[in-house]
């Protein structure tokens, strides 16, 4: 009969506590992580505090010649109005750091620009977070067998940077253009202009039914 294998054992180590290092090295990525964390809110901060800001700026301006846009996050939650709309102090409870998505949507029934729509958004890519600003629409409504009948919408990308690198005056400077066609559009009474606009001169983003 074969003898029986002797069991391994090993001693100890009296030089190493695995448990320590590995304790150490997991507190050291936690801190990491929360630092990580902690710069994001601050950026998110003071990015979403302005582009809210300018946001509702663009809301007040449509507003002018009787083009209604809805907003999110809604004026009521972050804003005090001493004279509405233009007279205004930021609530202080409000989190800015919070907020992931700020979209202004035109309202408007004629030529089908219901949900046409400036759309910034964060957005996990590449293991680091963006900020991503799109125009989406409704290209039309389709028939689906199980379905029935749904809206298309597309987005189409016109800023995107991780938030650790966005340039601001980039944005501004793109969000000023996309603003002053989609305003010539409404004073032109043709959504063309914002549409053609926006398929020219930016890359196409994803494409969804609802």
């Amino acid at each position: 009969m074969a003898a029986k294998a002797k069991s391994k054992s090993k001693t100890p180590s009296k030089d190493v506590d695995w448990f320590q290092a590995l304790d150490e090295e997991l507190e050291r990525k936690s801190e990491e992580l929360k630092d990580n964390v902690d710069t994001l809110k601050t950026v998110k901060r003071e990015i979403n505090a302005e582009l809210i800001k300018d946001l509702w700026r663009i809301w007040i301006r449509f507003n002018k010649i009787d083009v209604l846009f809805s907003m999110e996050p809604v004026h009521s939650d972050f804003a005090i109005f001493t004279q509405f709309p233009e007279n205004w102090s930021a609530r202080s409870e409000f989190k800015y750091e919070n907020v992931d998505r700020i979209r202004l949507a035109d309202t408007t029934q004629a030529q089908n620009r219901i949900g046409d729509s400036l759309l910034i958004q964060y957005v996990h890519k590449d293991d680091a977070p963006h900020l991503q600003m799109v125009f989406e629409f409704c290209e039309g409504e389709h028939y689906y067998k199980y379905a029935g009948w749904k809206r298309t919408y597309v987005q189409y990308i016109l800023y995107e940077s991780p938030v650790d690198d966005i340039d601001m005056d980039s944005l501004h400077e793109i969000l000023g253009t996309v603003v002053m066609e989609w305003y010539e559009s409404h004073l032109r009474k043709d959504r063309n202009v914002i549409l053609d606009f926006i398929r020219d001169g930016f890359q196409k983003g994803s494409t969804y039914s609802q």
